[in-house]
């Protein structure tokens, strides 16, 4: 299950990635200085939108990879369940 894989687009997330780490600071200094509170709950939405766009690229490659993988070799049951399994995780 925790097997090494090459992710795809793994530049595209490590980019992607550092923007979000720059908007969780860039929140923290809002809320530092005290600035409005529903803006800094849009820029939390916004933080939140970015993370789930890298969640879904990720699942996304997992299931066109590893999973389509797991079923031409037999296994896709358990591999299916797994990704059900992280979807529920990302759907709450």
């Amino acid at each position: 299950r925790a097997k090494h894989v090459v992710q795809p687009h793994k530049l595209a997330l490590l980019q992607r990635l550092s923007r979000i780490e720059g908007q969780v600071r860039g929140v923290a200094r809002m809320i530092e200085s005290d600035r409005y509170c529903v803006d800094v709950i849009t820029q939390l939405t916004a933080v939140r939108a970015a993370l789930d766009a890298v969640a879904l690229q990720l699942l996304d490659d997992h299931t066109r990879g590893c999973v389509q993988s797991a079923v031409r070799s037999g296994h896709g049951s358990r591999a299916i369940g797994e990704l059900m399994t992280v979807m529920r995780k990302f759907a709450r």
